[in-house]
């Protein structure tokens, strides 16, 4: 698969995770071309990392990784979801998810 069509509009696209079992939505990160490209290789995801300006591979530190199950690009183009079978917290803070904040 040419992975060039999902970087036209930018070089960064928004990742959704999402637990493959449970369905819960993890956490929202940014993927460019070379990682999305590592994440397919490997089967674990990779990001990049717009504060640190370079790729990390989640949970590579701390063990808490993504293996990759399933990922799907929507119908633009430009948003990836990514099933995961996750190990332990998805969020830095060791929070499962990273959306615990309730507005409403």
């Amino acid at each position: 698969m040419d992975l060039k069509k999902f970087f036209v509009k930018s070089e960064l696209i928004p990742a959704i995770v999402q637990d493959a079992e449970s369905g819960e939505v993890l956490m929202l990160a940014y993927m460019n071309e070379e990682s999305l490209a590592k994440t397919l290789e490997t089967g674990y995801t990779w990001f990049w990392s717009r504060s640190r300006q370079e790729l990390w591979n989640k949970g590579a530190t701390s063990g808490h990784v993504q293996r990759i199950v399933e990922i799907y690009g929507d119908c633009d183009d430009d948003t990836l979801l990514v099933k995961v079978e996750q190990t332990g917290a998805a969020c830095h803070t060791g929070n499962r998810t990273c959306f615990f904040n309730q507005i409403k």
